[in-house]
């Protein structure tokens, strides 16, 4: 099957010889994968999903969607994909149903074909009995659950969702990663953009990581972290910043890698226990270790850095 979209040194400027919000960047998604992308604030995801779902035009390269260009298909282009934002559009005048019936007239959708697929969508996503209820009496997941089977009233083959499950509690986020998984098997194409690592390791085949406008890895979340981190990582705690210091500068020769990252010190080992039975062994005293595996939000650290970007 042809791929669902496809960039090559695809570029975004907001201004003539400004600077690129994204920056030549290139990556494929497969038809019926689960795709995303990662990165902090600021490094192109919304653009980069915005030029894809036709909402803002490339500045330059080259992009296809489903085969077709956006920028001289677009209308087509829309008619096939369904697009969940990152911000609640909702129309509060409406009740539930209503949204998702006013918003499949834009696919002329007949009306009695429109109240059909939004009965069974909101059956799917578990808003059944909430058709009546006017959009402001919505929980904030009840609201992103509606966005997501407002995006599918058109029954697009590609699904576009940016930040989809922010703000939302443990419960909400299971369920919509649920409805997700169930779009995917049924042969849905989806790209997702997120900041939660959980998320992204849980629900994608593949992501890419970008930092600045580019694209810094692609892969599976299991081959990145087997690929740029160690498998094992330790924590340790001191009493005070500066023993925290100290235990660093102790224990850091021991380490694939280390960092100071708050109250603690993170310790990257291709052996955690080895790693601090040779530190004990050396003298080097600390109040609390902490072992686990890898996870992708250390690949994320490692390759964008810690610091806080706005």
């Amino acid at each position: 099957m042809p791929d669902a979209v496809v960039a090559r040194a695809l570029e975004k400027r907001y201004s003539a010889g400004g600077e690129r919000a994204v920056a030549a960047i290139d990556f494929t998604v497969r038809t019926r994968e689960f795709f995303g992308f990662l990165g902090p604030n600021g490094a192109g995801k919304t653009t980069t999903m915005r030029m894809i779902s036709c909402r803002s035009q490339r500045s330059g390269g080259d992009l296809e969607v489903l085969g077709l260009d956006p920028a001289r298909a677009a209308r087509a282009v829309k008619r096939s994909i369904g697009v969940v934002p990152q911000e609640t559009n909702l129309d509060s005048v409406l009740n539930v149903r209503e949204n998702l019936v006013a918003h499949a007239r834009y696919f002329d959708v007949p009306r009695a074909e429109a109240r059909a697929r939004a009965d069974e969508l909101l059956e799917f996503v578990s808003l059944a009995d909430r058709a009546e209820w006017h959009v402001d009496a919505l929980s904030g997941g009840m609201k992103r659950r509606l966005l997501i089977a407002r995006g599918l009233i058109n029954r697009p083959t590609l699904l576009v969702l940016d930040e989809p499950t922010t703000g939302l509690d443990p419960q909400a986020r299971h369920l919509v990663w649920d409805r997700l998984r169930e779009l995917r098997r049924r042969g849905v194409t989806l790209v997702i953009t997120t900041h939660y690592m959980d998320e992204a390791a849980q629900l994608c085949d593949r992501i890419v990581i970008m930092h600045q406008g580019r694209i810094l890895v692609t892969g599976s979340p299991a081959e990145l972290i087997r690929t740029h981190v160690e498998p094992a990582v330790v924590e340790l705690t001191a009493a005070s910043a500066g023993e925290l210091e100290r235990l660093a500068a102790a224990v850091g020769p021991y380490a694939a890698r280390h960092e100071v990252a708050g109250d603690r010190v993170v310790l990257h080992a291709d052996d955690a226990e080895a790693l601090l039975k040779t530190a004990r062994d050396a003298g080097v005293e600390y109040d609390s270790a902490t072992f686990r595996a890898a996870t992708l939000e250390d690949v994320f650290l490692k390759l964008t850095g810690r610091r806080l970007e706005e």
